[in-house]
């Protein structure tokens, strides 16, 4: 359990994704480039592809993210967040959106 102090610590923010790939090299990673309302996009990695989703799931739609995490190292780039997503049937469905405005944050 955690108080509610320390979940007002996670910064969540409407992300539009301008630009989405398969990341070279890899098998499961998609490269998400996101505008969450700041001057600079930011590159946020999410491992899916061995779920099936492609850059188009992605590409154009708005999706909520951390954007307060320490950034991570992967394959020699920094990932600056992560994309949020429900469990299903051991799938991971991403929450959508579309009708918030970006960078607009949750609370």
């Amino acid at each position: 359990m955690i108080t509610i102090d320390d979940f007002a610590k996670i910064e969540i923010s409407v992300g539009l994704v301008v630009e989405a790939m398969n990341q070279e090299g890899s098998e499961k990673l998609i490269k998400l480039t996101v505008d969450v309302g700041e001057e600079v996009p930011r590159i946020i990695f999410t491992a899916v592809r061995g779920y099936g989703y492609t850059p188009e799931d992605f590409a154009g739609k708005k999706f909520l993210f951390v954007t307060n995490l320490e950034p991570k190292k992967i394959m020699d780039k920094e990932s600056q967040g992560m994309i949020l997503a429900v469990d299903s049937e051991g799938k991971p469905l991403f929450v959508s959106a579309d009708r918030l405005p970006v960078g607009s944050k949750v609370r």
